[in-house]
């Protein structure tokens, strides 16, 4: 059982907790607004809040620790946005009375910080389409230290057991600490006594492995992952899915396999730390292993980007090494 006393841990699950049912209340609200970003991906209301959340909390605990976030707030203060910041001010204040305008714009703008020896991470929303869309999506923060992912937390609203989608249903917590194993607990009707570890999948045949594919597939390559599947010589039925949410759900031994393939309109796309950091720690200490296409570990010493990986292979350890295989078949 890891250390629910530990100051990091116990800050950890509950900011993302608190962040999980911020933003399941805004989609319960069907909010069409959203903004769109330079690389046209939507943001929402629920972006926004989340990060302010989240770094007001940590902030209340670890002050000098630095917060690698992916939004900023310069689009709130935009002309024609008072409604849109009025709005996040409100979700906001609703877990910390008296937030302003002005101080929730300065907790999301924490996370402008460069990563250094000890910081945290956060992805408020990963898998916002699948967000507006009321399928899965995940609230990911991670303590890396040194370059390694110390702790990471998922919180997927959407997702009951790390296992099952079920939009209003209790929900997935999901810790993993280093050297401590992956668990699981629920966001509604949280007990702290509940918690339950996590294996990955036993399955090492290939014919039988699930693959966690993506319903978007701006980051990646579609046809190149049907000919991974053919190489490997894959015949179970892939499971659909958005978000790091994939990584509970391969944590938890209901799929195999996730790729992140370099799609061939972004051959030269890089992933952002806040969408890998947590899920990858949820993945190792269930069982499983992680590397890029290359079979090099993600390195997250390098900045806000993983400049020195390409794509992400994520599997159940036993099928890391034939997946690799296939890779490099196909790329010959």
């Amino acid at each position: 059982m890891f250390d629910q006393n530990s100051p990091e841990i116990k800050v950890a699950l509950d900011a993302v907790r608190k962040a999980s049912q911020l933003v399941r209340l805004v989609q319960t609200k069907t909010f069409a607004s959203a903004l769109t970003k330079g690389d046209k991906s939507p943001v929402t209301i629920a972006d926004f809040a989340s990060q302010g959340l989240v770094a007001h909390l940590l902030s209340q605990q670890f002050p000098t620790t630095a917060l690698v976030g992916e939004e900023a707030s310069d689009a709130l203060k935009a002309p024609g946005a008072e409604k849109l910041l009025e709005q996040v001010t409100e979700y906001v204040g609703r877990f910390v009375p008296g937030t302003t305008a002005d101080s929730v714009c300065y907790w999301i703008d924490r996370g402008a910080a460069a990563p250094a020896e000890r910081f945290w991470t956060i992805d408020p929303i990963d898998g916002t389409k699948g967000f507006i869309r009321g399928d899965q999506y995940a609230v990911a923060l991670a303590l890396v230290e040194n370059g390694l992912v110390q702790i990471g937390v998922l919180g997927c609203p959407n997702l009951t057991e790390a296992r099952t989608s079920e939009p209003g249903g209790p929900g997935s917590l999901v810790i993993a600490v280093r050297g401590q194993g992956t668990w699981l607990n629920t966001i509604e009707g949280f007990d702290p006594g509940a918690w339950r570890q996590i294996r990955v999948s036993p399955q090492a045949a290939p014919a039988q492995a699930r693959l966690l594919r993506s319903f978007e597939s701006g980051h990646t390559n579609v046809s190149q992952i049907d000919e991974f599947a053919d190489q490997l010589g894959v015949q179970a039925e892939p499971v659909r899915m958005d978000s790091q949410a994939k990584y509970a759900v391969l944590a938890a031994g209901e799929g195999e396999i996730i790729l992140r393939l370099l799609s061939p309109k972004q051959p030269d796309y890089r992933e952002k730390i806040w969408d890998q950091a947590a899920g990858s720690l949820v993945l190792e200490e269930a069982g499983g292993r992680i590397t890029d296409l290359d079979g090099k570990p993600l390195d997250f010493t390098s900045g806000r980007i993983l400049v020195n990986n390409r794509g992400v292979l994520a599997t159940n350890g036993l099928l890391h090494d034939k997946a690799l295989q296939a890779l490099a078949a196909i790329s010959a």
